[in-house]
């Protein structure tokens, strides 16, 4: 009698290609859409946020400008945010001397932030919060639908590209490392700090033709080759990637349950191999979940915390907002949300920006 077909196999094919061919009954098609849904859902919640403050900080240039005939509008400490740089010499000046910068505090507490969600949720800043990734998520849809599709350069190009933002990063901590506490409280105080963020303003504003044409450029290559700002050249996101090494949080697939129809790695904006990891440590997952929501099958590839306990999309979400609103909430609590300079200082610098 001739043999049976052997076990696990139907019809000459294996059972994960068999079952490729099913959806899975344990994924309801609204648990797949649940995390995509979340996330755009805090997106859009932090995006009206920043343009908010960058109407607020508009009200409060134009009082300046108009030499105060216009109505007073105090300034938003929220537009410290994108003050990286000054951020980051408060960080030092604070562990060096344990003062916190009166000058752009609010910029202090939310690196700090940024900074504890790349230590304990991998890069969910860079996928859930930033108006910048939010952005460029938005560009690579566009760029799908002029192209049809976003293109990934190979490994020869694309790992030399990816270190690029590492230089960066390198370039800005070599330069702050030399400074000791004075030197840096000093320039904290400045009047060039002072008003950097003013001067961040009128340089989108009265933006000149060059850097305008880098930033249509940057737009165009992030059409097509998604995230590229994010991928290649940012610092803020070559930092939250050394972090996320520690995070305590990781994309897990369980390979007994996987039937290898590789989705996953397909979701994936970074081009992680996610169907042939078993727990994803590269440096660009930005904990976007567009992996676990592409997976067919129940409890397959999934957020886990040590001991091997899912976190849901919902929950990461929490924990997302929440740790960014627990440590600003706290700046505020503390008295170190609003920067000590005055109205009447802000309205002579205002009268000096050509000077810095």
């Amino acid at each position: 009698m001739a043999d049976g077909p052997p076990f696990g196999r139907f019809g000459g094919i294996t059972a994960p290609q068999f079952l490729r061919q099913f959806p899975h009954p344990g994924r309801a098609p609204g648990l797949v859409r649940q995390p995509r849904t979340l996330r755009r859902a805090v997106q859009a919640g932090f995006l009206l946020l920043c343009g908010w403050i960058g109407v607020e900080f508009w009200l409060f240039m134009r009082w300046g400008g108009s030499l105060g005939r216009a109505a007073y509008a105090p300034h938003p400490p929220g537009a410290e945010g994108f003050l990286p740089i000054s951020a980051l010499l408060s960080l030092k000046l604070w562990a060096l001397t344990g003062v916190i910068s009166d000058i752009h505090p609010a910029g202090l507490f939310i690196l700090l932030a940024v900074l504890g969600l790349g230590l304990l949720l991998k890069k969910a800043f860079c996928s859930w919060l930033c108006p910048i990734g939010t952005l460029g998520e938005a560009l690579a849809r566009l760029g799908r639908q002029l192209w049809g599709r976003t293109f990934r350069p190979g490994p020869w190009l694309d790992y030399p590209f990816r270190s690029l933002k590492y230089l960066i990063l390198l370039f800005f901590l070599w330069a702050i490392g030399g400074m000791d506490g004075p030197a840096l409280a000093g320039f904290l105080r400045s009047p060039y700090n002072v008003v950097a963020d003013l001067k961040l303003y009128l340089f989108f504003v009265h933006i000149s033709a060059l850097a305008l044409g880098v930033v249509l450029a940057l737009a165009v290559l992030s059409t097509l080759v998604e995230g590229f700002w994010c991928r290649y050249l940012c610092p803020y996101g070559a930092l939250l990637g050394a972090l996320s090494f520690l995070s305590p949080v990781r994309i897990t697939r369980t390979r007994a349950s996987c039937i290898d129809c590789g989705k996953c790695t397909k979701a994936c904006p970074a081009g992680i191999q996610v169907h042939q990891a078993g727990r994803v440590w590269s440096d660009e997952c930005t904990a976007c979940y567009r992996c676990v929501a592409a997976c067919p099958v129940k409890a397959t590839l999934e957020m886990r915390a040590p001991g091997g306990r899912a976190v849901p999309g919902r929950v990461f979400a929490v924990l997302v907002v929440g740790l960014f609103v627990a440590v600003t909430g706290a700046a505020m609590l503390t008295g170190h949300w609003r920067t000590s300079v005055s109205r009447e200082e802000y309205f002579q610098r205002m009268q000096e920006l050509d000077r810095w």
